[in-house]
């Protein structure tokens, strides 16, 4: 079986481009809609690293349509019925992007990142080291590395470029910036994701240790989860039976690049160091290994 294709950047040219992420590129349909297209581009420590890792796109595509339908009832989200045929009928030209493309609806973006922690690990536990709190949530003293968190907590982030690193900020900092009916709207539709799909992902093997939501509101101000969701690209995974308190554990998410990164002189700045093949295939196979579990449990 061959490997996959990798698509580092989409070239569409029968819509606009809209503007490229660290991971997606965003094509314009209408007033109403847009092409969304997961590339095969990582990123870590915010910096989109040179060499792609092959498969990557579709199968976060597939993880994340798998999650919108399983939480819509929790929270409406941005996906449409639209197929990707009916935008770009092009055969030759949608080839690169069957897959990995999503129609969807378009939404303003909230300018918040919504990090739900269940478990002690990551720059929280740096942080819980340091003040004994995380993003001035103040936590029991003596909890361990990877320990599971009394109840999962909502630690917002602001959203940086491309090329520019997120900052936790305490939940004051996201009413400011949204309005606090908005931001506790936010707050606890982040908590409430989180704990359905962990519950969910525990049973299958799968422990999440954190996440990342990103949500929108349509022009009625109804309050949309978009982007991608409990993907390894945004969250955390562990095995549940390879994990133990007091040591990170290995993971199903990019937690393996970041690690590799860290052994090199790299200054976390762009641009990033080239990606050994050997580590990149390594990345897809325990993505793909994520989304068995996950999908098919």
């Amino acid at each position: 079986m061959n490997p996959p294709q990798a698509l580092y950047e989409s070239a569409l040219s029968s819509l606009k481009l809209r503007g490229r992420g660290k991971v997606r590129d965003i094509y314009d349909i209408d007033d109403k809609h847009m092409l969304i297209v997961a590339t095969d581009r990582l990123s870590a420590f915010d910096v989109i690293l040179p060499d792609p890792v092959p498969g990557k796109g579709r199968v976060l595509t597939r993880i994340s349509n798998f999650w919108f339908e399983k939480l819509k009832h929790v929270l409406p989200n941005h996906l449409t019925s639209i197929p990707l045929e009916q935008v770009v009928p092009d055969a030759v030209e949608r080839a690169p992007i069957e897959g990995r493309a999503v129609v969807v609806k378009k939404m303003k973006p909230l300018p918040v990142e919504a990090i739900v922690r269940g478990y002690l690990i990551g720059s929280g536990w740096k942080d819980y080291q340091q003040s004994g709190s995380i993003c001035g949530i103040q936590l029991p003293e003596g909890l361990l590395q990877a320990q599971q968190l009394p109840e999962a907590i909502y630690t917002p982030s602001t959203k940086a470029a491309a090329d520019q690193h997120d900052e936790n900020v305490a939940f004051e900092k996201t009413v400011e910036v949204i309005g606090r009916e908005m931001a506790e709207k936010v707050r606890d539709a982040s908590l409430k994701l989180y704990k359905e799909a962990a519950a969910f992902a525990r049973e299958r093997g799968i422990i999440i240790a954190d996440t990342k939501f990103e949500f929108g509101v349509d022009d009625s101000g109804s309050l949309h989860l978009i982007d991608e969701v409990l993907t390894p690209d945004s969250s955390r995974f562990w095995p549940a039976d390879q994990y133990q308190v007091g040591v990170s554990p290995p993971s199903f998410d990019k937690q393996y690049v970041r690690d590799y990164l860290e052994t090199l002189a790299w200054d976390k700045t762009a641009p990033a160091p080239a990606l050994p093949v050997e580590v990149a295939e390594y990345c897809a196979a325990k993505y793909r290994e994520a989304e068995v579990r996950l999908t098919q449990g």
